[in-house]
C-alpha cells in the first residue's frame, strides 16, 4: 500500500525533523499534533493540525485531541474491505498510511525523586497507546513506528516501492505491542506499589535489552541479559566495565552473588567467588588486608573466579590481584597505577560499581518450569536478629566477629551451608549437600588445622546434635545458627560437653 498520508506525534523527537522532512520531499501529508507540530512548522515543515483533521479542537489540557473517529477510522479501515472504505467515503475521513509515535515520558517522570502522585498520572498517555495499537493491530495496510531507530529502514523502503514491506510491517508491529506493553506494566507497577498491594492477582513486569550474550550457561543454549526498568545503582546492571572480554552469562550471575555478598559489609572486605558460592572471604584495616584473608582461605578454589571489593583498589593490591588467573574483578574504583598493572592482562574483566549505593527494595523472581517465583530478597542481618545465647559459655570478642563473618557468608552459600571462619576471613566452606552434617565435614577438611578455635555458621537448624559433634572433634569453639528444632537441647548438650559457646539467631537462611 502507497504511503500517502502520515500522523506524527511524540514525545521524543530525536532524529525526527530530518526524517518528517524526507517524507514530505516524497509527496507524503503529515499531520501531527501539539508540541510535535510546534517543532515540525518551526522548522519549515509543512503539516495539518490535528484540529484540522478532527475538526475539533485539542481540550482538557490536551489530553483529548486524537481519540476521534476522523484519526482511528483513518487508521482501522482494512483497504481491501469495501464496506470499511465505503464508510470513509460517506464519512469523508481519509486513510492514514503512516504512524510516528511514542509516549508521554512516564518511566522519565516517575524516576525523578521529587516526583507527586498528580505529576506521574498526568504523565500517563490515552491517546498514543490507542494510536499505536490501532495502527498495530491494521499492520497490513498501515506502518507504525515507535522507535526512531527504525525511521532510516522504513524511510529507503517508502523511497525505493512507496511502500513498506508487509513483513516490515508485522516486525514493526509487534515492537509497539511491546512498547504498550511495557509501559503498561511501569504504570501497573507504580499504581500496586502506591497502593500497598503485596501479592497482586496478576504479576507484570518490564525488563530492558541491555546485551546479546554469546550463550547461556552452556555453549548450546542462547542468552540475553535484561535489565530492570529502575536498576539500583549498585548492581551489576549498572556496572561499568573498564577493561576486558565481554562478561558471559556465568560471568553476570556470579558478579551479581559477589555483589549481593560484599553489600553484607561496611569494613575494608573482598570476596572471591566461584560458582555462585563464596570460596572465600576476609575483612580487615586495609583492602590490601581484607583480600589477602579471602585469597589464603582458599587459594586453590579462588583460581579463576571473581573477586569483589568494596575499597579502590591499591597498586600493592593489584599487584597481588596480577599474580593468578581471575575473571573478574570488582571495585568501586581503581587506582590509576592498579588500572595500569591489571590492565596487562588482555582478558580479565574489570568492573566498577557504587557499593555503598542504597540496598535494592525490588523482589527476587526465580523462574520454573510454567511459572515464577516471587519473593523478597533476603536483606535481613543479624543486627535485625533476637540473639540469645543458649550454652553455659558466651563467646569471646574474637569469636563474635568469626561469628558474624560466618553468619554474613553463609546465608549466601548453597544449601545446606555451613561455614567456618577464623580471624576474620573464612576457612571453609560447605555448600549444597543433602545433609547439615555432609556440609559441616567438607567446611571442616577444607579448613584443616584452621578449624581449631574457628567459628561455625549454619543457614538452618541442627535436627539432631552430629554437625555440632563433628565440628567439636576439629576444634571449633563457637557456633552459630538459627534454632528452632525440636531437638535443640540435644545440640545444647553437646555444645556444653565440649566447651563450645551456641548463638542462636531466630532466623533461617536457607539459598535453594
Amino acid at each position: 500500500m502507497t504511503v500517502k498520508r502520515a500522523l506524527i506525534s511524540v514525545s521524543n523527537k530525536k532524529d525526527l525533523v530530518p526524517f518528517v522532512k524526507e517524507l514530505t520531499a516524497l509527496g507524503i501529508e503529515v499531520i501531527s499534533t501539539g508540541g510535535t507540530n510546534k517543532l515540525l512548522q518551526e522548522n519549515g515543515v509543512e503539516t495539518i493540525g490535528i484540529s484540522d483533521v478532527t475538526g475539533f479542537p485539542e481540550i482538557m489540557d490536551g489530553r483529548l485531541k486524537t481519540l476521534h473517529p476522523n484519526i482511528h477510522g483513518g487508521l482501522l479501515a482494512v483497504r481491501d474491505n469495501e464496506k470499511h472504505m465505503a464508510q470513509l467515503n460517506e464519512h469523508g475521513i481519509t486513510p492514514i498510511d503512516l504512524v510516528v509515535v511514542n509516549l508521554y515520558p512516564f518511566k522519565e517522570t516517575i524516576s525523578k525523586q521529587d516526583v507527586t502522585f498528580a505529576e506521574a498520572i498526568e504523565n500517563i498517555d490515552i491517546g498514543g497507546p490507542g494510536m499505536l495499537r490501532a495502527s498495530a493491530k491494521n499492520h497490513q495496510d498501515v506502518t507504525v513506528l515507535v522507535d526512531p531507530a527504525d525511521y532510516e529502514s522504513v524511510l529507503q523502503q517508502i523511497k525505493e516501492t512507496g511502500a513498506v514491506t508487509a513483513e516490515k510491517n508485522r516486525e514493526l508491529a509487534a515492537k509497539v505491542f511491546r512498547h504498550t506493553a511495557a509501559y503498561d506494566a511501569l504504570i501497573a507497577d507504580y499504581l500496586t506499589a502506591y497502593v500497598g498491594e503485596t501479592e497482586p492477582e496478576q504479576y507484570t513486569v518490564t525488563y530492558e535489552k541491555k546485551q546479546s550474550l554469546r550463550y547461556g550457561e552452556n555453549p548450546h543454549q542462547e542468552a540475553a541479559f535484561y535489565q530492570s526498568a529502575f536498576p539500583s545503582a549498585g548492581s551489576i546492571s549498572k556496572a561499568k566495565q573498564l577493561h576486558g572480554k565481554e562478561l558471559s552469562y556465568n560471568n553476570i550471575k556470579d558478579a551479581d552473588a559477589a555483589l549481593q555478598i560484599l553489600r553484607e559489609f561496611t569494613g575494608p572486605a573482598a570476596v572471591a567467588v566461584k560458582h555462585m558460592n563464596p570460596c572465600g572471604a576476609g575483612t580487615g584495616a586495609t583492602i590490601k588486608e581484607a583480600y589477602t584473608k579471602a585469597y589464603e582461605a582458599d587459594p586453590t578454589s579462588i583460581f579463576g573466579g571473581i573477586v569483589a571489593l568494596n575499597r579502590e583498589v591499591t597498586k600493592e593490591t593489584a599487584e597481588m590481584l596480577h599474580e593468578i588467573f581471575l575473571e573478574i574483578v570488582i571495585a568501586p574504583s581503581f587506582a590509576s597505577d592498579a588500572l595500569q598493572i591489571l590492565t596487562s592482562k588482555k582478558n580479565i574483566r574489570l568492573l566498577t560499581v557504587d557499593v555503598d549505593a542504597p540496598e535494592s527494595k525490588e523482589k527476587q523472581l526465580t523462574s520454573v518450569q510454567g511459572g515464577l517465583l516471587v519473593q523478597d530478597t533476603d536483606t535481613l542481618k543479624l543486627d535485625d536478629a533476637k540473639i540469645s545465647i543458649p550454652t553455659k559459655r558466651e563467646p569471646t570478642e574474637q569469636e563474635w566477629e568469626d561469628l558474624k563473618l560466618a553468619w554474613n557468608i553463609v546465608k549466601h552459600v548453597k544449601s545446606n551451608a555451613i561455614v567456618l571462619a577464623k580471624d576474620n576471613m573464612t576457612v571453609g566452606v560447605g555448600a549444597g549437600q543433602m545433609n547439615r552434617v555432609g556440609s559441616a565435614k567438607i567446611a571442616i577438611e577444607q579448613a584443616g588445622e584452621k578449624a581449631t578455635g574457628s567459628a561455625l555458621g549454619s543457614d538452618a537448624f541442627f535436627p539432631m546434635p552430629d554437625t555440632v559433634e563433628e565440628a567439636a572433634k576439629a576444634g571449633v569453639t563457637a557456633i552459630i545458627q538459627p534454632g528452632g528444632s525440636i531437638r535443640d537441647e540435644e545440640s545444647i548438650k553437646k555444645a556444653d560437653e565440649y566447651g563450645i559457646a551456641m548463638v542462636f539467631t531466630g532466623v533461617r537462611h536457607f539459598k535453594h
